[in-house]
């Protein structure tokens, strides 16, 4: 099996396909990773015994995408696609080169891990069976969507992380074969016993007194994320709070930077009590250090792998109603289900939450039993190999 990867940095779509690698390995099957760019995911899928391969993807094709297009109406639409189109002949070139190695390998089945992949694979129809890993709303990107709707014939099957996002999917790629594999984390590495980050420390905040509680999100600096909201609930709680993470995507426009976050926190007073955390190897460790764990993404979520993991560390959670994150958890049991998040209604939940020590011991417990009866890694595995021996079968005959 060949997979294909836009980055060589690590975000939750990296994290599932490294448990792929990891709960995947069965006799007869064979993995081999093809990055478009280098990064922490190269040496972590080699030491999980993959052949990896760097094909670098040229800067200015990596730098594109639809993200700004949504905040910035048809100017940036056209600006947009202007930019894509004058792409083209070197997107095309890169494309026939890219396929021309995965053909040479022979592989039974490719698996497209995001969205600009599934483009560049499409000269693949025909001669070997490629599955879209679909970890996002096709519906929500404004020219992704034409340009997956015209690439839909060399899709073998889409493999959707949710409900929402498999329903998102057969409106757009009417007569692709949508499978619905929702994401799964290791509930062992994930749990609520073991090692605890310093946060602080990791921050470079001076150590909280003992007794403060601590509250913070995990995420890439993706705009819709929440970060920002995030960050004006902090200034309304009385806590220490920590953003967890970083930019992982080249697109342009689609990232907060650092800096942009550490001046929010600047002009809403809350520097000195809001830590900014890189990406860590050992986030269950983050998760652990935490009271409350919060997800605040502003917009429906397609998954919510940060919600799954923080349910396996038996965290208490609040966490967004919207799209595929209300299919992880039931609401009011295994964590606090918000409807819209703003930055009120998220400081309202972390205040309830930190002033009833109860609840929350009882979100947590319910949250790891949750997590370990239907987010295993175990399950995903089998169920993605499954959909991989379906269509080599096909295939075959």
């Amino acid at each position: 099996m060949a997979v294909v990867n836009p980055v060589g940095g690590i975000g939750g779509a990296e994290r599932v396909l490294l448990d792929l690698l990891r709960f995947g390995q069965a006799p007869g099957v064979t993995f081999v990773v093809v990055a478009l760019g280098g990064g922490p995911l190269v040496e972590k899928a080699a030491a999980l015994g993959a052949e990896v391969e760097v094909v670098p993807m040229p800067e200015r094709l990596a730098a594109l995408g639809d993200s700004p297009v949504r905040a910035g109406g048809v100017v940036a639409l056209a600006k947009t696609a202007l930019g894509t189109a004058a792409r083209g002949l070197e997107a095309a070139r890169f494309s026939r080169a890219l396929c021309e190695r995965l053909v040479a390998r022979r592989p039974d089945v490719v698996h497209s891990n995001g969205l600009k992949v599934h483009l560049l694979l499409a000269p693949l129809r025909g001669r070997v069976p490629v599955v879209w890993h679909l970890h996002d709303f096709i519906g929500e990107r404004p020219l992704m969507r034409y340009g997956l709707r015209a690439a839909a014939g060399s899709a073998a099957a889409a493999l959707c992380i949710s409900r929402a996002v498999g329903e998102d999917a057969r409106r757009w790629l009417p007569g692709v074969r949508c499978e619905v594999v929702p994401n799964g984390v290791d509930v062992e590495r994930f749990s609520p016993g073991g090692a605890v980050a310093e946060l602080d420390r990791l921050a470079g905040l001076p150590e909280a007194p003992a007794g403060t509680a601590r509250v913070g999100m995990v995420a890439t600096y993706a705009r819709w994320k929440g970060q920002e909201v995030f960050l004006q609930a902090a200034s309304q709680v009385d806590a220490r709070c920590y953003v967890v993470g970083g930019p992982v995507y080249r697109s342009s426009g689609s990232q907060f930077s650092l800096e942009e976050l550490k001046g929010l926190a600047a002009r809403l007073g809350v520097e000195g009590r809001v830590g900014f955390v890189p990406f860590q190897e050992r986030v269950e460790e983050v998760y652990r250090a935490l009271d409350v764990v919060v997800h605040a993404s502003t917009r429906p979520e397609p998954f919510g792998l940060t919600i799954a993991e923080a349910m396996a560390c038996g965290r208490p959670l609040i966490a967004s109603r919207a799209g595929g994150a209300a299919e992880l958890f039931e609401d009011g049991v295994e964590a606090v289900g918000l409807p819209e998040v703003s930055a009120g209604s998220l400081a309202r939940a972390i205040s309830g939450l930190l002033a009833d020590p109860v609840r929350r011991e009882a979100l947590g417990k319910a949250a790891r039993a949750g997590a370990v009866a239907r987010h295993s890694s175990e399950r995903f595995a089998a169920d993605v190999l499954g959909l991989y021996r379906s269509i080599a079968e096909v295939r075959g005959h």
